[in-house]
């Protein structure tokens, strides 16, 4: 397995002390603001190369949304038939170039570099190194402190007050941001659905609870330096999911009604009426102390 991993030990170390040859001279080069800043930069750089892969799990998201009409017809369809059941959801999913575990898949993409930080920073605290992470960055970042826990320590490896009370908040702030990003998820950005046999609305509840669970249970086991990567991807998760409910939701949420809303709103007070989906905005003009009828929306050609 090390000509697959120690390429990705390279590069994830190789980010850290790229980071950190710029932010040295500000803060200091054996300062834990230094590396924790470094963490945090990997994850942007990270998250600003998987921004594709969240389009493309957006795009897979609203396909799953248009197709539960279609989803239903088949479990009642096949409701006792399981397997052919499965099978006609599959060909289904085939035939739209959409898949249910999209949603997964910046997770998934994450994995391998969270690995291979948890390894390189393992390696800092048993002075092994991997990676570029070698010499005097190594003995530096062994020195490196977040709020005086040291970044390569764990919850069960450490005796230290200091590290138990940084990794218990770590963890906490990682499982809230991520039980936050999936609740905005469901109670905004989804249309409303009936949650009875509803394969994709009981999924999203299951990743509700789910990955928070995880990430508390297996947080203890986590560098602090891993629980910053974790605690930041989620944060930058949080704030992008927020952007794209509010700036482009999916028709028919709760999200797309309310954009729907403020647009009207602010056409009326403009002096403009929205006409009908597929019409025109018309233009009506404001006189004192006479009410200006609008004049109907010419139809667009086919």
């Amino acid at each position: 397995m090390g000509f697959i991993l120690n390429p990705l030990y390279t590069i994830v170390s190789g980010i850290m002390i790229g980071f950190h040859k710029i932010l040295s001279p500000i803060f200091g080069f054996d300062s834990g603001v230094t590396w924790s800043l470094s963490i945090m930069g990997l994850v942007i750089l990270i998250r600003t190369i998987l921004i594709p892969l969240f389009v493309k799990q957006i795009k897979s998201q609203r396909a799953m949304t248009a197709l539960q009409p279609k989803l239903k017809e088949i479990q009642k369809k096949y409701k006792d038939d399981r397997q052919k059941q499965s099978e006609e959801m599959m060909k289904l999913y085939k035939d739209h170039k959409t898949n249910p575990l999209a949603s997964c898949f910046p997770i998934l993409a994450q994995a391998p570099v969270m690995f291979s930080l948890f390894t390189v920073l393992n390696g800092i605290a048993r002075n092994k190194p991997h990676g570029l992470m070698k010499g005097e960055y190594l003995t530096s970042a062994a020195q490196a402190k977040f709020f005086g826990s040291p970044i390569s320590e764990t919850f069960l490896g450490s005796d230290k007050l200091t590290v138990k009370i940084v990794t218990v908040f770590l963890i906490f702030f990682m499982s809230a941001t991520t039980f936050t990003t999936q609740k905005q998820l469901m109670t905004k950005g989804m249309p409303k659905m009936d949650a009875s046999n509803n394969m994709m609305l009981q999924q999203q509840k299951i990743m509700l609870y789910l990955f928070p669970l995880i990430f508390a249970i297996s947080g203890v086991n986590f560098p602090v330096g891993v629980l910053i990567y974790w605690s930041t991807t989620n944060l930058w998760t949080w704030g992008q999911q927020f952007y794209v409910i509010k700036r482009n939701p999916t028709p028919g949420s709760p999200a797309y009604e309310e954009l729907q809303r403020k647009r009207a709103h602010k056409a009326k007070s403009e002096g403009r009426e929205i006409g009908l989906e597929g019409a025109e905005e018309i233009e009506v003009p404001k006189v004192e102390g006479q009410r200006q009828q609008p004049k109907k929306a010419k139809k667009k050609k086919k």
